[in-house]
């Protein structure tokens, strides 16, 4: 099992009032799953993925991703697996906006210390798959939000992680481009990626194969889609 979630509990102290955010969440998802994770504002969807993505750590309860035990891991560990493990792609597309598409796409590999040479390469090739290969030396502001995007998922493929963790990929992109969105990242769940997308909005989420519906920090349902 590529994530392996037991008796999740996230619990965040506001002076003197507490919120479990999180409420004994089980989880596991497999390798090449395309998950959905939905709830309303307040449900704990945001906070799981924080979590899935070593962005926060759980107040109890285990994680265990890709077959290492992150829920106790400390803050120099949970950088080292969000940089190798998890692609993230935001509904702001977070790009830096003097860089153009290339070298946006290849940050994360200066992280990790690819040389210079296989760093461009490597973006190179991931511009191609997500169809902006004509595009790689344009800076984010001569793109459309589409490419912007399309840029930003890049990005999140170029260190091959385990997880693509999408948070609303689509809500700053109108119906058409969105659509051209999702069916990017279903070309990249047929090529074998596995993808948690985090969603307020029904249709977006049935692209999905498989829906889990958080509502007060607790899992109310988990079903597969008719896709």
């Amino acid at each position: 099992m590529l994530i392996d979630i037991k008796n999740l509990y996230k619990v965040y102290d506001l002076g003197e009032v507490q919120v479990a955010a999180l409420n004994g969440v089980d989880v596991s998802i497999a390798k090449n799953e395309y998950v959905a994770i939905m709830g309303p504002s307040g449900s704990g969807k945001s906070t799981l993925m924080n979590i899935i993505g070593c962005l926060d750590v759980p107040s109890d309860g285990e994680y265990i991703l890709n077959n290492k035990r992150v829920s106790e891991m400390v803050d120099d560990e949970l950088a080292e697996i969000r940089n190798k493990e998890i692609g993230f792609v935001f509904q702001t597309f977070n790009l830096l906006p003097r860089a153009n598409a290339l070298h946006n796409v290849e940050l994360p590999l200066i992280y990790n210390g690819t040389t210079r040479a296989k760093r461009k390469e490597i973006a190179k090739d991931t511009l191609e798959k997500v169809g902006l290969g004509n595009r790689m030396h344009h800076k984010p502001n001569e793109l459309s939000g589409g490419q912007r995007q399309r840029v930003a998922v890049a990005r999140a493929l170029v260190n091959n992680p385990s997880i693509i963790l999408a948070d609303e990929p689509t809500g700053n992109l109108d119906s058409k481009t969105g659509e051209e969105i999702m069916q990017l990242f279903e070309d990249l769940h047929k090529a074998g990626n596995t993808i948690i997308l985090v969603t307020h909005e029904e249709d977006i989420a049935r692209h999905s194969r498989r829906i889990i519906r958080l509502l007060d920090g607790k899992i109310v349902s988990d079903e597969a889609t008719k896709n």
